[in-house]
């Protein structure tokens, strides 16, 4: 098993070189996240410290490349090339298997389907040049100082221990998978409900104040703002006299406060019911969401667009 070759390179250096990547990755991502968000951030799919889609998509790209590693144009092409296609088949992968959408670039300029962006495709061909010219002599000498009986061992444990850290991780991405979609037929709800009663101007308004999983945070602003709405409709229902009017709006309060508490403690008991392994993943990926909301979020964007692009041409 050792010694069977990809692209003339064994298996045991391969293997190596994947872990160690993998940590790199980690580290990287990691210390990147954490100091935009100001938190720790632990990142990757699984929770041990190894980002996995970083030493799969380092050691395929210089296997895949080794080719050209001398000629720094093809290099810088192949990079940007490579790494992509890798990027959108992960991210088409994990919306397939996990139905969430891990990340997006809707809002990036000259994005694909949000999966992929022209700013992150030029960052992996600069990481590319980088990977050959600087991580792997690195990456190659770590491995050269330990012998190839300890590497086995160190290997094998590693191995084991990821197995099982990607299993739980796996059953726990398919749980935040039905958690993220019964959380949107909360929200959808609730956007249903408070679109009937006029509460906002319009459907736009609407649509952003409930885009986020952040119910709590304005369950009081639309209790104040549905009550300003029907004491202003009270108001012009002239053939009301005072007390039918003081009645209908206490009748009209109490619905819309038992509403808006029922779905507002069914979404505060999705959020709860998380062990410690689903609550790691989604503070690593705040912005994760169900793949069917992605979608409209995305088919959203796209028609703003066109119809900016339409009011510019007129």
């Amino acid at each position: 098993m050792w010694d069977f070759t990809i692209a003339g390179t064994d298996f045991y250096h391969i293997i190596n070189w994947f872990f160690i990547y993998s940590f790199l990755g980690w580290l990287w991502e990691s210390a990147y996240v954490s100091v935009k968000e100001k938190r720790f951030v632990n990142r990757g799919f699984v929770a041990g410290p190894v980002c996995t889609i970083y030493g799969c998509g380092a050691v395929a790209v210089y296997l895949i490349l080794k080719p050209v590693a001398g000629n720094l144009l093809l290099l810088f092409l192949g990079g940007v090339v490579v790494p992509t296609i890798l990027e959108y088949l992960t991210a088409v992968l994990m919306e397939h298997i996990f139905h969430t959408s891990w990340w997006d670039y809707s809002k990036n300029k000259f994005n694909f389907q949000g999966r992929i962006c022209l700013g992150a495709s030029l960052g992996w061909g600069v990481f590319t040049v980088a990977l050959f010219y600087v991580l792997h002599p690195f990456v190659e000498w770590i491995v050269s100082l330990y012998s190839v009986a300890v590497g086995k061992v160190l290997v094998c444990a590693a191995g084991f221990l990821y197995l099982i850290d990607f299993g739980i991780s796996f059953a726990n991405a398919m749980q935040i998978g039905k958690k993220l979609r019964s959380m949107d037929e909360i929200m959808d709800g609730l956007y249903e409900y408070v679109q009937s009663t006029k509460l906002y101007e319009s459907a736009e308004e609407l649509r952003g104040r409930l885009s986020s999983y952040r119910l709590s945070e304005y369950g009081a602003e639309l209790r104040k703002r549905l009550e300003d709405r029907m004491d202003a409709a009270a108001a012009f229902m002239s053939e009301m006299t005072p007390e039918e009017q003081r009645s209908r709006r206490e009748q009209w309060r109490a619905q819309i406060e038992e509403h808006i508490l029922s779905m507002q403690e069914r979404y505060e008991q999705l959020k709860s019911r998380r062990n410690i392994f689903i609550r790691r993943t989604m503070n690593a990926y705040p912005n994760m969401k169900s793949r069917t909301q992605a979608l409209k979020e995305r088919a959203a964007r796209r028609l703003e667009r066109k119809n900016s692009e339409k009011e510019k041409k007129n």
